[in-house]
């Protein structure tokens, strides 16, 4: 009787370890961590959301003087052309690019240029003082091989917290060179298209589709790589790419992010959005 009760034992406990660990499998599968009671709660919204869309369209964007293509399903209000709904700022953002947790708020209309600007000079400094300080960190670090030595050598605690400070501080803006640098550079190349992050992804998603039904897509909002680079940086005379790009500057950018009209600065002829 024991050894048939211990036996009974044994496979209870392997099929309550087997349940268990299935359990546990498939609770890592299908468990989102940034799932919390607000995603339930626009999970439970989304029919609202849904008749809240399809009845403004149905019945027309409010009067207004915003030129809305749209009505933002969370703040219930008209949404302009290249406007999204930032989710950590509970706000829909103008020409939204992302939101940064580094900066604590959305990178968007009023905001881009900036971005970019603290981009370009933060890696171009960081670059800088990794090529100047290169002599000073290779002796630091031939100063700390030489701790473990027999005899040790002579050097004291200040020294020996310059080198590891020299050390450190140079492989922090190497770092931040490469890492932000990178960014930097997608950022260029969004610029150059005429595009956010967001629209990115959105008009790769639409130049898929309209590829299979034989059109190709033109991303309205684009104007030529040099007239992209005008709009953004707000370049309307020639002398502007010193006073507003060399310089430090406070003008506005291009139109108040409601509208997108071609701009005066752009000579070419933006392309038709479709074209077959």
């Amino acid at each position: 009787m024991r050894i048939g009760e211990r036996r009974r034992f044994w496979l209870t406990r392997q099929v309550e370890q087997l349940w268990l660990y299935g359990w546990l499998c498939l609770r890592s599968l299908v468990y989102n961590s940034f799932a919390d009671g607000d995603t339930a709660l626009d999970a439970l919204f989304e029919p609202i959301y849904w008749l809240v869309d399809h009845v403004t369209r149905w019945f027309g964007v409010s009067k207004s003087d915003v030129a809305a293509v749209s009505i933002c399903r969370k703040c219930i209000a008209p949404k302009p052309a290249r406007t999204h709904h930032c989710s950590i700022c509970n706000r829909c953002v103008l020409k939204m690019d992302h939101h940064c947790p580094w900066l604590n708020n959305c990178v968007g209309h009023y905001n881009h240029r900036y971005f970019f600007s603290f981009m370009l000079f933060m890696t171009m400094g960081c670059i800088y003082s990794s090529i100047s300080g290169w002599d000073m960190f290779w002796e630091a670090y031939a100063a700390i091989e030489t701790y473990s030595q027999t005899p040790p050598p002579t050097f004291s605690f200040r020294q020996r917290a310059f080198h590891k400070s020299i050390v450190y501080a140079w492989v922090l803006c190497s770092s931040v060179a490469l890492a932000l640098g990178a960014l930097m550079l997608w950022h260029s190349v969004l610029i150059t298209r005429g595009e956010t992050s967001i629209e990115r992804h959105i008009n790769r998603k639409e130049r898929k589709r309209l590829q299979k039904k034989g059109k190709v897509f033109r991303n309205p909002y684009s104007y030529g790589p040099l007239g992209n680079w005008k709009v953004f940086l707000g370049i309307e005379r020639q002398r502007h790419w010193v006073t507003r790009v060399l310089l430090p500057s406070t003008h506005r950018p291009y139109g108040s992010g409601m509208r997108w009209d071609t701009p005066a600065c752009v000579a070419e002829q933006k392309p038709p959005l479709l074209a077959i």
